[in-house]
């Protein structure tokens, strides 16, 4: 078996009439699909929800649930703010400056852009407190290849040691330009 594409990504959210209006008017989701149930059709348990489907382009879908009959969302104490996201690609640098100022605007607090090397990008909330980054490629082939020819030896080093590998430490010390590499 090999996976053909992931069919949706679901997360809960606070509102879902807020969710589908926020990401169609900031990342320019389109709504394709709702599902309300008052039973879980998994687990037969009786729970209302309102599960919401917005199109993340290329056939991806992100969806949400809305469980009303649930404790307030919370989040994973244990683990930093900044590690759990979802980063969505845009086509360019322009459209990454354009979403920031657009978010801005309206009072969105957004980090960045930040430089990965490979790609740039910015990072955010959405209305249900999920992290959420916009990420424009900046990468050439030879850089992609370079991280493609090393990233066995860096994973069985870092499970070794725990300590990060340098075998791509010219993506972080400044001596790539984005040209030569």
């Amino acid at each position: 078996m090999k996976i053909k594409k992931i069919h949706h990504v679901a997360y809960r959210c606070i509102d879902a009439k807020q969710t589908v209006e926020w990401y169609g008017k900031y990342l320019n989701m389109d709504f394709v699909l709702a599902i309300a149930e008052d039973q879980v059709p998994s687990t037969k348990e009786p729970d209302p929800y309102m599960h919401i489907f917005l199109d993340a382009g290329a056939g991806n879908i992100l969806a949400f649930f809305e469980l009303p009959t649930k404790a307030p969302m919370g989040r994973d104490q244990n683990t930093p703010i900044w590690t759990q996201h979802l980063a969505l690609e845009i086509d360019s640098m322009d459209e990454l400056l354009a979403a920031k100022a657009r978010l801005e605007a309206d009072g969105i607090d957004v980090v960045g852009p930040t430089d990965h090397t490979i790609f740039t990008s910015i990072y955010f909330f959405d209305p249900s407190g999920h992290r959420l980054e916009l990420a424009a490629n900046t990468g050439t082939p030879k850089m992609m290849k370079q991280l493609d020819d090393v990233k066995w030896a860096m994973l069985d080093e870092w499970s070794k040691t725990r300590k990060a590998p340098q075998h791509a430490r010219w993506m972080h010390d400044g001596s790539c330009s984005g040209k030569g590499v």
